[in-house]
């Protein structure tokens, strides 16, 4: 009898074996399952996926993407400006500091970089060297940019007067997306 049951069993579960539904079938009715993924295909640049996840406040996932970024295209001035950017957004102020210094390094032209320099030394209370860094940004940029306008105003107000407090708080910091549109993300 007990070999009964097990005969039994083995068929149940080879016929539910058999069943067409569901299962690793490919879309095209074959048999088989499908194929894995396509090598072929290009992969999103991380600096583009790094960018919109900064975007979102995603920063954790962003500094992911730009690390990705930085081992598919090497350690140049944007990927450093990126990483910058975002121990900037996670309150790592010193790697931010470090890591923008090194993109300034590599580009002495990379406006980006100088205004996230900025960025973070007034945020670390450094206002003399904020507004010596804001003036180069602000001349590399031909003064077009009004953000970078009033960072360097709000670095020349604390220098003036350390306590100075801006009313609505805005500060901005600069991240290059391609080769000349910027993003503005808020440093709040």
């Amino acid at each position: 009898m007990k070999q009964k049951w097990v005969g039994l069993g083995i068929i149940l579960g080879l016929m539910a074996a058999c069943n067409t539904v569901g299962g690793l079938r490919s879309s095209d009715g074959s048999p088989y399952a499908p194929p894995g993924i396509n090598t072929d295909e290009v992969s999103v640049d991380g600096l583009i996926v790094g960018h919109r996840l900064m975007a979102a406040g995603e920063y954790e996932l962003a500094l992911k993407a730009y690390l990705r970024a930085a081992g598919e295209q090497g350690i140049n001035a944007d990927v450093l400006s990126a990483l910058g950017s975002v121990n900037l957004k996670l309150g790592r102020l010193g790697q931010s500091e470090k890591l923008l210094r090194r993109a300034v390094d590599k580009d002495e032209k990379f406006v980006p970089a100088w205004n996230n320099l900025g960025v973070v030394l007034i945020e670390q209370g450094k206002n003399g060297e904020a507004e010596r860094v804001f003036r180069i940004a602000f001349a590399l940029d031909s003064g077009e940019s009004v953000e970078i306008r009033d960072n360097l105003r709000l670095a020349l107000e604390k220098l003036k007067d350390p306590g100075y407090v801006e009313e609505d708080n805005n500060r901005f910091a600069l991240v290059r997306r391609g080769s000349s549109e910027y993003l503005l993300l808020s440093t709040q």
